[in-house]
Formats: C-alpha cells, sequence, structure tokens
C-alpha cells in the first residue's frame, strides 16, 4: 500500500507524518483528538515538558483503549451467550416437533 506524507500540528509543532493514500481524514481526526488532549494536560498541568504531557496522554488513550477493548469482549461474550441459548431453544423446538411427528 503507498503513502504520502502529511503535516499535522501538536503543540505548535508541525510534523510530517506517512499516511497511507486514503487515510490522511482518519489520521487528521486523531491527530485532532489528540492535540485537545495534549492541551488539555498542558493547561491543567504548566509545569511538564512536551514529552511528560505525550507520556500521560500515551497513558490516557492507552487506557481509554483497555476500556473499549473490555466493552467489546463483554458485549462479544453477550451475543456468544444469547447465540448459544438461541440454537439450544432451535435445537429442542425441532427435536419437540420431529417426536411429535412419530
Amino acid at each position: 500500500m503507498s503513502s504520502h506524507a502529511i503535516e499535522i500540528s501538536l503543540l505548535g509543532r508541525t510534523y510530517s507524518i506517512a499516511c497511507p493514500i486514503g487515510q490522511e481524514d482518519a489520521l487528521r481526526h486523531v491527530a485532532d483528538k489528540l492535540e485537545k488532549q495534549l492541551s488539555s494536560l498542558r493547561a491543567r498541568t504548566n509545569n511538564l515538558s512536551r514529552e511528560e504531557i505525550a507520556i500521560m496522554a500515551a497513558l490516557n488513550i492507552g487506557y481509554e483503549l483497555l476500556e473499549e477493548q473490555k466493552k467489546n469482549q463483554d458485549y462479544i461474550k453477550q451475543m456468544d451467550d444469547k447465540i448459544g441459548l438461541l440454537q439450544s431453544t432451535l435445537e429442542s423446538a425441532l427435536v419437540e416437533r420431529a417426536t411429535k411427528g412419530d
């Protein structure tokens, strides 16, 4: 897959980032969300370096990702349970129908 560089701005610095063709809007969207989080952290913690702010943002984003993954796993388990119940119900109905037909 080919890519090209796009420019994004974070905390007043511009970065040239390689981006797959067709994914520019997604990268810009992520960069905008990251900029908001970095700016918010900077406003709340004036004495931190850029590096420390970036680490805090990475930890926050990692935590959010972990929480979403947990929600997805819980949802998958719920769907698996419902599918299992549906299969069991269908199998019981088919067995009941087969025994009544005899």
